[in-house]
């Protein structure tokens, strides 16, 4: 029964990964805004909204996983490319 159970997993993957072709390996998401209290923010936590994610248990896949917030630059860096990139982490859900 196991390598029968084996063998249907392997076959599903195949079929679900022929079906999607490529596999995207990022979810995008939004800024809100930076933590804070009633007078103060702290400039230093960042606000997110995976896409996907609404409720509490679901943010813990993510937890620990790396962010790169993907900006374009008006002018060209030393290596000439305009895209810019600020690393991450997620390190704990916010909210209910």
């Amino acid at each position: 029964a196991t390598s029968a159970h084996q063998t249907f997993a392997a076959a599903f993957c195949r079929a679900v990964f022929a079906r999607m072709g490529q596999v995207r390996l990022y979810v995008k998401g939004a800024i809100l805004g930076y933590k804070r209290s009633m007078a103060q923010q702290q400039t230093n936590t960042s606000l997110l909204k995976i896409q996907g994610v609404n409720k509490k248990p679901d943010t813990e896949f993510y937890l620990g996983k790396r962010i790169a917030y993907v900006y374009k630059g008006k002018k060209a860096d030393k290596d000439g490319k305009k895209h810019r990139v600020i690393w991450g982490k997620v390190t704990r859900p916010h909210g209910n």
